[in-house]
């Protein structure tokens, strides 16, 4: 399982609003790519599949394809704001090695497909 914080969870729920979508809900996942391997996807979507867990948090439907589940079990979403801005952040405990720009990672069974940085 996963958690979104409150502060995520409110900025979450204020962007659902904002797409005038009642069936829309929050997509969770895990592709590759990015210097690491794996890169986090997050978004909104409204297709939901068979093989695809579903979760309520702070009153939002989250959904996370099978594969993803495993790599992201643990995971923590919080939003935090900044005076330049504010932004999503993820802490994986499942990542033994991370990108500096912190969207992509690798664990220690999964390598993913590494790009190179520039």
């Amino acid at each position: 399982m996963i958690e979104i914080t409150e502060s995520a969870g409110s900025k979450i729920k204020e962007l659902l609003t904002s797409q005038e979508n009642p069936a829309l809900f929050l997509r969770v996942g895990v592709q590759g790519g990015g210097c690491s391997g794996l890169t986090y996807g997050m978004g909104f979507d409204e297709e939901q599949k068979e093989t695809d867990q579903e979760f309520e948090l702070h009153g939002i439907k989250v959904v996370v394809d099978e594969d993803s589940l495993k790599l992201l079990k643990g995971t923590r979403i919080d939003y935090k704001e900044s005076m330049v801005g504010g932004g999503f952040t993820i802490d994986n405990p499942n990542a033994i090695a991370t990108c500096g720009c912190g969207t992509s990672f690798k664990t220690a069974t999964e390598e993913g497909t590494p790009e190179k940085c520039e």
